[in-house]
Formats: structure tokens, C-alpha cells, sequence
């Protein structure tokens, strides 16, 4: 056994009071180093929170933030973007890495299982799933006496999000007339108009899993959206699942997804719930498939209307920024999806780049990027323009211009397809985490994600107003 070093002092504790391991003397620790970028340590987070209730008193999980890119480095940053997964647990920042070194880890996300008298017992690489991690901490807490309620404080939030209409909005659809947003944060999807009027609520507005009507249906944290006629698809993030929302009837169902992260399996979908996926974060419907950009896995699948069919189209499940065909190519986290004839255009957030995919063939290519370590703001030619954990992609069929929402640098940017240069568009401020972007009606419409607001930057004048979503 190794007695764990202390976390070092000056660590900024970010919605916590600051506390140190010899304080948690007496209970379990589960120490995770994360990356706010990560999406695997956006599900390991998420899996701690869940023993930590299990284990309530016994085990204490704290989260350690170490950036990434240079846009992490701002710990409130590195806060609002785990928020935005779903972070419930105490957060302290190691913006210089640190207590990483200090602690050996090499690679996000990283448990390190700490026993009352401060020896660490286990440590977990990887996303290694759910009941492998309870296996542990469930041998350590064998015995171990609940502390009476004089000694356990539970973890409350300090400087939480401020209360508002949006809460870490993302997925956006613009149509000539309406405008539908996944509030993810508020675990919804709204129907608004261009003046920000809600008309319709989907979703009771509590993290569940459930389907029927409007007001009985339920998302967990819900991302990307997609608009096929009367159908409106849903990546519904937080339960691992396709929904699918009836707009004439006002019911959800879901076309596939149990609620738990796992391996999704080739083939016809015969009973939607027996399906696993992981963390699909957007979507988009070209010649009657859904196309699913899966973040847990690093690939993108399909999913057909109308024989139900789901496919593995491209990727390996390495993350990495490789073109090839089929599983011969990999991709570093894609965020985003947008479609124009046989091509599929592939926001790859942790890569920071912009892929297609041929549809026909699956062949990978990279429009934008250099590697997975490679990002900046340059504009110009492709071969030197960088980027910055983008979001999001958007198009219009009657244009050829891409519009990109590149988040770590808080900018708009556009790329014209067919060999133009990257370009970044003049903006009155810093956009504060773009993460959602449609084009309609002579506009681009931006989901302002960490400043839970929805904008709107008028193509012809450069206008960009607030829209104001009341309910």
C-alpha cells in the first residue's frame, strides 16, 4: 500500500469550501482527475456521483480539474463546462498541473480510491465501466461504520448558476417561423418563436427517462437536435439515447437507448430499450437516416427510419484525428453534425478540427486541423488556419458557407466549402461558450451555452441581438 501525498496548497477550490485528504480521514476518497473537455470524464464524474449516493457517508468523491486547452485555464471556464455535464461533486482546479504530477497520473480520466487512513488501494484508468468501479469501493467500504450525522456535512454548492429562463442551452433548429431549443440544463426542449415566446414545453424539466405526452415525457441533459417534417429528433445525451418528438401529437419516444453507456450493437432494432449508446451529442437526417455523432465512442452511426437499422459508419473508437475509411479513421470527440448532398460535415471538439465523411464509401478526410494537440485562432488557408475546441457546426442548403461555433476561443467563425479560408466574423464581445448553431431566416442563431442565452447574428447587417426567451 501507498500512503497518498496531500493535494498541494493554493489549489483553487472552485464551488466548494477548500479541504484537504487528511480532513477525509475516516471515509473512502475517490480522487478523479478530469478534463472539462472530456467526455469520457464527463460519464466517469457522473458514475461517482452515483456511488457516492449509494455510499452516502461512507465515500467522498472530489474532482480535480486539469486543462487541456489554453481556454481551460480559466478555472471558471473549466467550471461552467462541467456544470454543463452534470458536475454534483466538489471541484478544485490544478491549473499547472501540479498535483498531477504530484500524484503520477498520465492520461484523463484517472480515479485514484484512497481508504480511511489515507492509502491509496486502487486506481482506475479510463472510462472502465460502472459496476468494475462499485466493485472496488463497495471492497473498501466493507465494514466501514457510517459516520454519525454530527460529522457527515453533505456537499452543497457554493455561487451556483443563477437562476434563469435557459440553463446551458446547446442544440438549436431554426426554421422560417420557429425556433426549438434543448434547454439541457432544464432537461427540456422548447418550441419558441423567432421572438423568444415559448409556445410549447417538451419534457416535465426533470432529469428522468420516460416517454408519452409533453408534459409526462422526460430528458437527462438533452444536446442535439434535428428537424424532419412533423418530427423532431433529440440527442438525448444524459440517458444515452434517440428520442424522437411527434410535434402534431405533443408525445416523445425513443427510437433507441436503455439509459446506461455502453457498446451499441450493429443490426435491426427490434425492442428500442435493449439498445445501449453512448453519450450521442448530435445529429442529423440526410435521405431518411439519422446520422449520430457519438462522443463516448469516437464514432459516427446511423440509424435508418425505415428499417430501423443502426451502423457503425466511421471511426475506430480511438480518439485521434485520422482520415480513412470506415473504421480505419478515427475522430477526437465529435460534438456536431451538419449535412449538404452525400457528404457529412463532422465537428470534432477534442480534435479541434472539421471533418467530412463521404457517405458513400464512409471515407474520412480532415478539412481543418492538425492533431489532437494542435489548436489556436489562426485564420487563413487550412493547411495553417487552427481552432479551438469547437462545437458546433451549421449550413444552409441554398449557401456555401459553413458557420462554426469555435468555443474555446469564443468566436464565430466560417469556412467556404470547396476550398476557401478560414475566416473569423467581427463581433461586438467574446461569445461565452457557443455550443449550438442553426441558420434560417437570414440569420445565424447562436446557443450562448455558458451564459444561458440564445443570440442572433443577422447575416446581412452583422447584427447580433439577445433573444429573449420568456415563458
Amino acid at each position: 500500500m501507498t500512503l497518498a501525498p496531500e493535494l498541494p496548497r493554493g489549489l483553487q477550490w472552485l464551488n466548494a469550501p477548500s479541504t484537504s485528504l487528511h480532513e477525509q480521514r475516516g471515509r473512502i476518497v475517490a480522487l478523479a482527475f478530469v478534463n472539462s473537455a472530456s467526455a469520457w470524464c464527463a460519464q466517469r464524474l457522473n458514475d461517482l456521483a452515483v456511488l457516492q449516493a449509494r455510499y452516502l457517508g461512507r465515500l467522498q468523491a472530489l474532482a480535480v480539474h486539469v486543462p487541456r486547452f489554453d481556454s481551460e485555464r480559466d478555472p471558471q471556464a473549466a467550471l461552467k463546462r462541467l456544470r454543463r455535464h452534470g458536475l454534483s461533486l466538489p471541484l478544485v482546479h490544478d491549473g499547472d498541473w501540479v498535483a498531477w504530477q504530484r500524484f503520477g497520473v498520465e492520461s484523463w480520466p484517472t480515479v485514484l480510491l484512497i481508504d480511511g487512513e489515507g492509502h491509496v488501494r486502487h486506481r482506475a484508468v479510463g472510462a472502465e465501466g460502472l459496476a468494475d468501479l462499485e466493485r472496488q469501493v463497495a471492497r473498501l467500504c466493507d465494514g466501514l461504520q457510517v459516520p454519525p450525522d454530527d460529522d457527515f456535512r453533505p456537499f452543497r454548492e457554493t455561487r451556483p448558476e443563477p437562476r434563469m429562463p435557459l440553463c446551458f442551452p446547446t442544440g438549436l433548429v431554426a426554421t422560417p417561423d420557429r425556433l426549438f431549443v434543448a434547454d439541457s440544463g432544464h432537461h427540456r426542449v422548447l418550441e419558441c418563436n423567432h421572438h423568444g415566446r415559448v409556445i410549447r414545453q417538451f419534457g416535465m424539466g426533470t432529469p428522468d427517462f420516460a416517454d408519452g405526452e409533453l408534459n409526462h415525457a422526460a430528458f437527462r441533459r438533452p444536446q442535439g437536435l434535428a428537424l424532419v417534417r412533423e418530427s423532431l429528433y433529440v440527442a438525448d445525451t444524459g440517458n444515452h439515447a434517440l428520442r424522437r418528438i411527434n410535434l402534431p401529437t405533443s408525445t416523445v419516444d425513443t427510437l433507441c437507448g436503455n439509459g446506461r453507456a455502453g457498446e451499441p450493437t450493429e443490426g435491426v432494432v427490434t425492442a428500442p430499450r435493449d439498445v445501449a449508446l453512448h453519450q450521442p451529442q448530435a445529429i442529423v437526417v440526410n435521405n431518411n437516416q439519422i446520422f449520430m455523432a457519438m462522443a463516448g465512442d469516437n464514432r459516427i452511426w446511423s440509424y435508418d427510419l425505415g428499417t430501423r437499422e443502426i451502423r457503425a459508419r466511421a471511426g475506430s473508437g480511438q480518439l485521434d484525428v485520422r482520415d480513412g475509411s470506415g473504421p480505419m479513421a478515427a475522430f477526437a470527440q465529435p460534438a456536431s453534425l451538419t449535412a449538404a448532398l452525400q457528404t457529412l460535415y463532422v465537428c470534432d471538439a477534442v480534435g479541434s478540427a472539421v471533418r467530412s465523411l463521404q457517405l458513400r464509401g464512409d471515407t474520412v478526410q480532415t478539412l481543418l486541423g492538425q492533431g489532437a494537440w494542435s489548436f489556436g485562432d489562426e485564420d487563413g488557408p487550412r493547411d495553417r488556419a487552427r481552432l479551438q475546441h469547437p462545437q458546433a457546426l451549421a449550413s444552409s442548403p441554398d449557401s456555401p458557407v459553413m458557420w462554426i461555433a469555435d468555443s474555446g476561443n469564443g468566436t464565430l467563425r466560417t469556412l467556404r466549402l470547396g476550398g476557401g479560408e478560414l475566416a473569423t466574423i467581427a463581433l461586438p464581445r467574446r461569445l461565452q461558450g457557443p455550443a449550438g448553431l442553426s441558420v434560417a431566416a437570414g440569420a445565424v442563431w447562436i446557443a450562448e451555452t455558458d451564459a444561458h442565452a440564445v443570440l442572433r447574428y443577422d447575416i446581412a447587417t452583422g447584427e447580433l441581438s439577445h433573444v429573449p426567451i420568456d415563458e
